[in-house]
């Protein structure tokens, strides 16, 4: 996978929406294979999937400072498509209008807005610090909802004590993803997932209903 105003888009940075990341998404920030550090450490190689399509949809929330060190706000619905190496993110507000759509690629990354031209980058982390005035790990989120480390750089797992088949924890890339629900069977995967980074400051809150 409340926070209390709308999301909104800016004409200028001033900004805010997802994530999930979302930010989620995003970020959203991978794809090779996790080297183990410490007792704790796993390594996502054998544990992501050769799938070459999901797709999820579900909830956010998120917290961040603007560029102006203001607290701000942002929640609405999202809906994540992925196929192969490419990733579409639509973030739109409770009443379902679309507010964003975020497409991913390890070529370059599109950002198209209502009623404004597409703004392309080469990733989508620059894309989307310039224009919203922060970033989803959108490429971390395509590992850790799965949920699994991303095989990009070195993670931390923790492992639910009562369900030790299930993570409760991910560390990785200044990110903390802690896992609070999983989907009740015959449903399987994550329910609700809530990611933080300290700097700069990120809290995005994601529940996935599919």
């Amino acid at each position: 996978m409340r926070l209390s105003r709308l999301i909104y888009f800016p004409r200028a940075p001033r900004g805010a929406a997802l994530a999930f990341t979302a930010a989620a998404v995003v970020a959203l920030a991978g794809c090779a294979s996790v080297k183990p550090q410490g007792p704790s450490t796993s390594n996502a190689a054998t544990s992501v999937t050769a799938q070459t399509s999901r797709a999820y949809q579900g909830r956010f929330a998120v917290q961040y400072n603007d560029q102006n060190g203001q607290q701000r706000n942002a929640y609405g619905n999202f809906t994540w498509q992925e196929t192969g190496d490419t990733v579409t993110l639509q973030l739109r507000n409770p009443l379902g209008q679309t507010l964003a759509v975020v497409t991913s690629s390890p070529a370059s990354a599109t950002l198209e807005l209502p009623n404004r031209q597409p703004l392309t980058a080469d990733n989508v982390s620059t894309l989307m610090q310039n224009a919203l005035g922060f970033a989803l790990p959108v490429e971390g989120l395509r590992y850790w909802l799965q949920p699994s480390p991303a095989p990009t750089s070195r993670a931390r797992t923790e492992k639910d004590p009562e369900q030790p088949s299930r993570l409760k924890q991910i560390t990785q890339d200044g990110w903390t993803i802690d896992y609070l629900a999983y989907a009740d069977a015959p449903a399987i995967g994550v329910k609700r997932v809530n990611l933080s980074r300290s700097e700069p400051p990120l809290d995005i809150k994601l529940v996935l209903d599919q």
